[in-house]
């Protein structure tokens, strides 16, 4: 009994000393509350000496969420933190936000509570506390009018994944057919592709006759397609393959609709640029078969008045998703450094005992750092500064790495041409191969100095044989 006495008095000043570090500590954030979010309700926790019960549920209803506005108001709370859990965090950030309350959304990582009981209210009451002294940080999130735009972009691209999907299934019933049309058509859903399947679904059976629908363009004979449309034309698989071409053709309506839509919500952004007295240079890149039917890049022109596909390996769609994710705002972003961290697109180093153990970058899911990936993939055979580039760090890291270090390239040069205005000029293609060899002589003469030796550098006139 002694012994365990003893350890308890010796275990009470500690205790005493972590509470007053506690209390010691600068609190930024007086008028801070802290929010769990849940499918089904929400829990609200306000400072103890705002209101008697300071914990509260509310439910997930539009009423709901109103009144828990008004207690806010009502305890005198300015500030608000909440974790991003799903969407489920979306209605009550935007009525919250309109009610004039300042809004942190906190990665549920961040926020991870204490070792111990795990309940609902605990978890807001230890958002409340971090936030109170300004230990969170919220994410980014662009305007109103951006996000209205983000959500039409991704509602796009996900309709754009609904049609692949169904080609998918038009290529797996005409395969269930043995006809072999993919082999001789690059795309099925082409012109000539289509003309031939929409021939096939009215009962045209003939192959002589289908390959005489082929399009001037197409490399393959007519004998050669003739010969892949011999098949077995079984009723199931003509069933399959009619409802994947309904399907492709609504999906097809739908982003035409889409499109129209987004059209519209590009017109409504004002203008940083006059396109009469600044009109656009060159030819626009082609961004594949997936582009709007609308001028896309003269409306990027405008709003941003920055002309953003002059960067090799960007179009219109590229650039488009990444202005629909960070904003027409660069301020957002102090550096550029700041920027290439956002996209995760930097080395993301971790330093213990003063030894760098890994220097990968994070995993996450930006839609920014994949398009800027996607225009570092475009570079493979391109002629420009950019191209060599990567074709150079290809050679020394692979493939992965290599797009990785373009887009994060890519970025920089977005970021400084977002920043400044200043436009994009192409180095040429020979340009980071002389930056290696100037580099890397350089290193050979300071080798030599630091040996005791002149080093003497001079041009070959024939090459050396091995």
């Amino acid at each position: 009994m002694r012994k365990s006495t003893k350890s308890n008095r010796s275990k009470q000043p500690k205790k005493q000393n972590r509470n007053k570090a506690a209390k010691s500590f600068p609190i930024l954030n007086v008028h801070a509350a802290g929010i769990d979010i849940g499918s089904e309700e929400h829990w609200v926790a306000v400072p103890e000496d705002r209101d008697e019960q300071p914990v509260r549920k509310f439910g997930c209803f539009t009423a709901d969420l109103h009144a828990m506005a008004d207690w806010l108001e009502r305890c005198g709370i300015t500030t608000v933190a909440m974790e991003s859990t799903g969407v489920y965090w979306i209605n009550l950030f935007q009525i919250l936000e309109h009610r004039g309350f300042e809004v942190k959304l906190v990665n549920a990582r961040h926020v991870k509570n204490v070792p111990g009981r795990k309940t609902d209210a605990l978890d807001c009451q230890w958002l409340q506390r971090l936030h109170t002294y300004g230990l969170l940080s919220g994410s980014f999130r662009p305007d109103d009018s951006i996000c209205v735009l983000r959500s039409y972009w991704r509602h796009r691209d996900n309709l754009i994944r609904y049609v692949s999907a169904h080609i998918q299934h038009m290529q797996k019933a005409l395969t269930e057919m043995n006809l072999q049309l993919h082999k001789v058509v690059s795309d099925i859903t082409g012109v000539t592709g289509m003309r031939i399947i929409r021939a096939i679904l009215v009962g045209k059976r003939n192959p002589v006759e289908l390959a005489e629908m082929r399009d001037h363009r197409i490399k393959s004979s007519s004998e050669m397609i003739a010969k892949a449309l011999e098949g077995d034309y079984r009723t199931e698989h003509l069933f399959a393959l009619k409802q994947a071409v309904e399907l492709y053709d609504f999906y097809q309506q739908q982003i035409h609709s889409c499109d129209n839509q987004i059209e519209t919500c590009l017109s409504e952004f004002d203008s940083k640029t006059d396109i009469e007295t600044n009109p656009l240079k060159g030819k626009p890149k082609k961004s594949g078969g997936n582009e709007p039917k609308f001028d896309l890049r003269t409306h990027l022109y405008r709003i941003t008045g920055r002309d953003f596909t002059r960067i090799d390996g960007l179009n219109a769609v590229t650039v488009h998703t990444i202005v629909s994710e960070v904003g027409l705002d660069p301020g957002a972003f102090p550096t550029e450094k700041n920027f290439a961290s956002w996209l995760a697109l930097c080395p993301n180093n971790r330093i213990t005992g003063g030894r760098i153990k890994s220097s990968k970058t994070r995993k996450t899911t930006n839609r920014a750092a994949e398009a800027f990936r996607l225009g570092a993939q475009a570079l493979a055979n391109s002629k420009s500064a950019l191209g060599g580039y990567y074709r150079r760090m290809k050679s020394r890291l692979g493939a992965p790495k290599a797009i990785t270090a373009t887009a994060h390239k890519l970025a920089r040069i977005f970021y400084h041409m977002w920043k400044t205005g200043d436009p994009y000029h192409d180095l040429g293609s020979d340009y980071y191969e002389q930056r290696y060899k100037d580099r890397v002589l350089s290193n050979i003469i300071k080798k030599g100095e630091s040996l005791g030796y002149e080093v003497i550098l001079q041009p070959i006139s024939e090459p050396v044989v091995s």
